[in-house]
């Protein structure tokens, strides 16, 4: 046995040498990769974990040639073999697992949305917190967290709404027939020009969009370089205010809805039989 060991010994040295090499090679991959991702926005997030699979690939051809060189009857082929079976089980009972795995890797590689953005998907909207290998941490606006699959957000349509710097702004408004639609619009405009938080570029508009029974429908809308949920519910409330303190001050009427109602009297006549008067009132009411 000792006569063994003496002579596998300075296989054992190359084998650990050669070990070391690609250790120390699969570091400097690692952060080469991550060097090179951190160059772009999009990719900037999936360099942890390029480099990391980077890494453990040249570790793994390394201890191949480790235990060829230690046992020279061992061939990486037929490990190679050996694991393609093995993975065909486990891959069956963990298809869920390596489903999300893989979505996961391709929404790191693609970047639809990063760490920070505003989405929407399903029912669920929020701030994303982390974007992991299996599934996406959001956090709602009302403070929840939800932890959704990836394969879900990679198959499922996602609305982000952070995507682009700016974010537009609509509210509708009717107002009676008898108003100047022109003077109308040119009042909310320069309502909107005041207001702070919206740009002049795209200039905000007061649109009619249509006219019904109950009046002429405008269509109120600007853009701001405000992204986040919080932000958008503050300047809408500035901007519904600034609207009606100006219809107030300018004495812009909202159209009003006539009812009528019909009031029944019974009255006994004087051969006994009752009769019936009828009596109708318009009543105005501020819709």
């Amino acid at each position: 046995m000792a006569n063994g060991m003496y002579a596998a010994l300075p296989n054992l040295v190359l084998a650990f040498l050669i070990f070391l090499i690609f250790y120390f090679i699969g570091k400097r991959t690692n952060n080469i990769v991550r060097a090179m991702t951190e160059k772009r926005q999009r990719a900037r997030h999936a360099g942890v974990l390029l480099g990391k699979l980077a890494e453990s690939s040249v570790v793994t051809a390394g201890v191949l040639v480790m235990f060829t060189i230690i046992f020279p009857s061992f061939q990486p082929a037929d490990l190679i073999q050996l694991l393609g079976i093995g993975s065909v089980a486990v891959g069956f009972a963990f298809h869920d697992i390596f489903q999300n795995f893989l979505a996961g890797i391709l929404l790191l590689l693609t970047g639809p949305f990063h760490v920070g953005d505003e989405i929407s998907v399903d029912v669920y909207e929020g701030t994303v917190e982390d974007i992991q290998t299996r599934a996406t941490t959001l956090r709602t606006y009302d403070g929840r967290r939800i932890v959704i699959p990836n394969s879900n957000l990679f198959t499922d349509s996602v609305t982000v709404y952070t995507a682009i710097r700016m974010r537009q702004i609509q509210h509708e408004l009717v107002i009676d027939y008898k108003e100047d639609i022109r003077q109308v619009k040119n009042l909310l405009t320069g309502t909107l020009n005041t207001i702070e938080g919206i740009v002049n570029e795209p200039v905000p508009e007061v649109l009619v969009t249509n006219i019904t029974g109950d009046g002429i429908v405008l269509q109120i809308s600007c853009w701001t370089r405000l992204l986040h949920q919080g932000q958008i519910l503050h300047l809408r409330d500035n901007i519904l205010t600034s609207v009606k303190d100006t219809l107030i001050a300018n004495n812009v009427d909202l159209p009003t809805q006539t009812q009528k109602i019909l009031l029944e009297t019974i009255r006994p006549s004087k051969n006994g039989v009752q009769a019936e008067e009828m009596q109708s009132e318009d009543i105005s009411t501020t819709k």
